[in-house]
């Protein structure tokens, strides 16, 4: 996942509203993602809504951010 930083290390995200994923370290030692609605970004923390729910994710934790598209459209007749 390509990261976009400051250039003094810390991930650049977009304006909260933005549809975004965010790779972070887990206290096991494993990564997982968020992906949904950015809320919120500050220098302590990433808020998201996702398929998860809201996720508060600390900012020391965030190893990748990026932008993505909008969720694509449910097609009429599909499952539901």
């Amino acid at each position: 996942m390509p990261e976009q930083s400051d250039g003094q290390g810390r991930i650049r995200l977009p304006a909260p509203g933005a549809r975004v994923v965010v790779r972070y370290l887990l206290p096991t030692g494993g990564a997982t993602d968020a992906l949904g609605e950015l809320l919120s970004a500050d220098d302590q923390a990433v808020v998201v809504d996702g398929v998860r729910g809201v996720e508060r994710i600390p900012s020391s934790t965030i190893v990748a951010a990026k932008a993505v598209p909008p969720r694509p459209q449910r097609r009429p007749g599909g499952p539901a």
